[in-house]
């Protein structure tokens, strides 16, 4: 089958990348000319694993493409995916439609016999029903269908969650369209992973509700982190003990400086809108997002307690500043918020991320970037471990501890246990939802 992907971002390329290795025949398209020069070259300008290698295996195989010439991917194409960027629109928090539907224009213009057009982009309810008005206005002689197939992909395991998703979603009006669609995932039928075809309305939602639910799980173990440091209890065994509750399941229980990237922040805030908007508010939601800006700035008080009331003079070494392992996304990251109000309370900030440095760079001025934590920890008063990339998930502590000038550190992952840095030297450990750990100093147990 012949498909043509709209927007080589995130979505469209793992997409594309995904259909092709299918077997179908897809060509990606992009506006910006740099972009389609690198991916003709074999140069992914995202970082995700093992997508370079199977981008280049389906380009060697003549199954995959890339272009700036829309029409000429589009004419013949069996089925057009739309998956353009959808930014929160400033001001009012909702999806900013304008690239959506300046695709589905020019695609309709380029039609030259039956499509199916596919948005892939995560869109408001109604968004599909638009699409189709627009495309029938810029060519009321179109032969063409809409369908709805939100992306459920996770940054770090794009390709694994593509091939091996948990459901596909799709949301057709017709039987032609349906049988469209069900041709173009028919490998995963038959690996008999589950295929969820409903209305279009419902596939929107059916993403905006996912999204909503798991950024709910992150925001409540994080709120019940808090309260586990003031009662004395751990949040590790607590959120090990309620999510073997085959009713609750145990992940994205697992406590930190709050959600962000490219989904959760967008679309939380797009489903308040909605809700808004139908005046059905959409309460829980809306304190989620007010609760995890808490849940940030909770984090910078805790470092500051760290650094004796403040930052001013302090050496830290940041650990990991992506908004998760394993991508170079820095999207509504943690460290977005929590970087800045180190360097503005005075601070020398030493930062260590494998992938966060090409967009950091820009996004986080006055810190200075090194390849090794043990560099940056050298003379630090404050090491923090802010995205648990594996590289820090096995670091040597009595090394890390030497190097500093006061050993403390701030994981934010709980990575490691207060135990394990106490054996290694740190007089201070603070993790999330966990007793703090602080050694006696000489003169108190001199005191005792």
């Amino acid at each position: 089958m012949r498909i043509a992907m709209i927007g080589t971002g995130y979505v469209g390329l793992v997409s594309g990348v995904c259909f092709s290795d299918f077997g179908h025949d897809v060509v990606c398209v992009d506006k910006d000319p740099r972009k389609i020069a690198m991916l003709e070259g074999g140069e992914v300008p995202i970082y995700e694993p093992g997508l370079d290698a199977l981008m280049a295996k389906n380009v060697e195989a003549g199954r995959l493409s890339f272009t700036t010439d829309l029409a000429a991917a589009v004419d013949g194409a069996e089925a057009v995916f739309i998956a353009v960027g959808t930014p929160t629109r400033r001001g009012d928090g909702h999806a900013d439609l304008t690239y959506v539907m300046a695709a589905a224009e020019e695609v309709a213009r380029a039609l030259t016999g039956y499509a199916v057009i596919v948005t892939k982009s995560t869109v408001p309810v109604g968004t599909n029903r638009k699409v189709k008005q627009a495309v029938a206005r810029a060519n009321p002689s179109a032969e063409f269908d809409v369908a709805s197939n939100p992306e459920f992909l996770r940054e770090g395991a794009a390709i694994d969650d593509f091939m091996k998703p948990d459901r596909v979603v799709v949301g057709v009006q017709t039987e032609r369209a349906g049988e469209v669609m069900a041709e173009i995932y028919r490998p995963l039928f038959l690996r008999e992973f589950p295929i969820v075809t409903t209305d279009l309305e419902s596939a929107e939602m059916i993403k905006y509700a996912a999204n909503a639910f798991l950024a709910t799980k992150i925001t409540f173990i994080n709120e019940i982190a808090a309260l586990c440091e003031r009662v004395g209890a751990d949040v590790k065994e607590v959120s090990k003990g309620i999510g073997l509750d085959g009713r609750i399941g145990n992940k994205f229980l697992h406590a930190g400086p709050g959600y962000g990237g490219s989904c959760f922040p967008k679309d939380t805030s797009a489903l308040a809108r909605i809700g808004q908007e139908h005046a059905v508010p959409q309460s829980i939601v809306e304190t989620v997002i007010r609760v995890n800006d808490v849940v940030k700035h909770r984090m910078i008080e805790k470092l500051r307690d760290l650094c004796d009331g403040s930052f001013n003079g302090k050496t830290v070494a940041v650990l990991g500043v992506t908004f998760k392992p394993n991508t170079d996304d820095m999207r509504d990251a943690p460290s977005l918020t929590i970087v800045p109000a180190l360097v503005g309370g005075g601070a020398k900030v030493r930062v260590v991320d494998p992938q966060g440095r090409r967009e950091g760079e820009a996004l986080l001025p006055g810190v200075a970037w090194l390849e090794d934590p043990y560099k940056a920890a050298q003379n630090a008063d404050l090491v923090v471990i802010l995205t648990e990339w594996n590289e820090f998930r096995a670091l040597d502590l009595k090394k890390l501890a030497r190097k500093m000038a006061v050993p403390r550190m701030a994981d934010l992952r709980n990575v490691y246990s207060p135990r394990d840095a106490k054996r290694a030297g740190f007089e201070a450990y603070d993790g999330i939802g966990r007793p703090m750990m602080q050694q006696p100093k000489p003169a108190d147990q001199a005191a005792g």
